[in-house]
């Protein structure tokens, strides 16, 4: 029997559906917020929100990874795995 492979994330991964989640229902508030034709800033305010709300996933997701992936992974593909982490960094730098 094949077992699912091991995540950096496994260990926390309760919490970060947990969080998502919470997330996902920001989102759905920000939706109502326009729906109901709330004031800009307001709306504004509630999407920092769920931007910082990701931002924070994201960097959990990356600390996991580097521990996980690159630190303790295998030493024939820590290059490629610091490459790919650095990356990933650069793709969430230039956003926005």
């Amino acid at each position: 029997m094949a077992t699912a492979e091991t995540r950096g994330y496994s260990a926390t991964k309760d919490q970060l559906l947990k969080r998502l989640r919470r997330i996902e229902g920001q989102v759905r508030g920000v939706q109502g917020m326009v729906e109901d034709d709330r004031y800009c800033i307001d709306v504004l305010t509630q999407i920092s929100a769920v931007q910082a709300a990701l931002d924070k996933v994201a960097l959990g997701l990356l600390d996991d990874h580097a521990r996980h992936c690159v630190i303790d992974g295998p030493d024939a593909e820590k290059d490629e795995r610091t490459e790919e982490l650095m990356a990933a960094v650069g793709r969430l730098m230039r956003r926005g």
